[in-house]
């Protein structure tokens, strides 16, 4: 009986072997294997600076003295008086009206200028949306003297419009929407023409509703800005009237001193909405991120 990697030669009767290419399975084990270690340590480095944030947060000021990894007994506690002490009651109203606000205006101003960028066509669009581009490349620190002296000249120091008003656009979400809006076939729009839309109708009745996706992501992005902001708020803000809970928070500490318990829990606190934001819109969050930016 011939083997399988064997052939017979019918004329000498001789079997000639042919060479069969073996399986490399235990190189790709090992490849593998590699890949998935670097990615456990990435995750490990990650999370690391969360876990001890949350369990110093329930820890004594002596064990986080000592830099215990968990607390013996759960100071529950901390978040009460961290709470108290950095005025939260005040500061996470004020920070729940600064985002919804930055945020509405966000979304309209990008949604209503990506889809002029991507969808009409008047003259100067490329430029003016090379130029749009090119002001990502300037730090913020440079633009900040140049918008506290506009909001102290409008009189907008300690207001709500003098925290908002200058965030209100952004360019990566009219440039991330702008690459969704570009993929939307043009038969669409053919379709809404002949009904007798115009672009109004057709960017709420059409594009809105299949953009779902981006639009969160936008939305996503907005919220963690506007909610994490500390250095502008703490530049024209001199009254707690319209400081948020970050500023709140460096209030703490400086006020709390060593207490590292009380800030460990007015940071996760601080936190607790970004998370809560993120898990429900997580889908789209994905979604948009993979959908967003292939052709434009």
């Amino acid at each position: 009986m011939v083997n399988s990697a064997q052939s017979l030669d019918t004329t000498t009767g001789a079997h000639i072997t042919s060479a069969t290419p073996r399986k490399s399975g235990s190189r790709f084990s090992m490849s593998y294997f590699f890949m998935y270690l670097v990615l456990a340590l990435g995750v490990f480095v990650a999370i690391l600076p969360f876990f001890w944030m949350l369990s110093a947060s329930l820890m004594t000021y002596g064990e986080t003295a000592t830099r215990q990894w968990l607390p013996s007994v759960p100071q529950v506690v901390n978040y009460t008086e961290a709470w108290n002490q950095a005025k939260f009651s005040k500061y996470f109203v004020n920070s729940v009206i600064i985002t919804a606000v930055t945020l509405t205006g966000q979304l309209s101003t990008s949604i209503l200028a990506a889809y002029a960028f991507a969808r009409i066509r008047f003259f100067g669009r490329e430029v003016i949306f090379a130029l749009l581009l090119s002001t990502m490349m300037i730090p913020a620190m440079v633009v900040m003297i140049p918008n506290f002296i506009v909001v102290r000249n409008f009189g907008w120091l300690n207001t709500l419009q003098g925290i908002t008003v200058p965030f209100m656009v952004s360019v990566f979400s009219i440039f991330l929407l702008r690459q969704f809006f570009a993929q939307i076939p043009g038969e669409l729009w053919d379709a809404a023409r002949i009904d007798g839309a115009g672009h109004l109708r057709f960017l709420i009745r059409v594009v809105l509703p299949i953009s779902k996706a981006p639009i969160f992501t936008v939305m996503i992005f907005g919220f963690i800005g506007a909610w994490n902001d500390f250095l502008w708020p703490l530049l024209i803000t001199t009254k707690d009237t319209w400081r948020p809970m970050m500023v709140g928070l460096w209030t703490l500490q400086s006020e709390a001193g060593p207490e590292t318990q009380l800030i460990m829990a007015a940071s996760v606190i601080t936190i607790i909405p970004v998370l809560i934001l993120y898990f429900i819109t997580q889908k789209q969050f994905t979604e948009g991120i993979a959908t967003s930016g292939l052709k434009g």
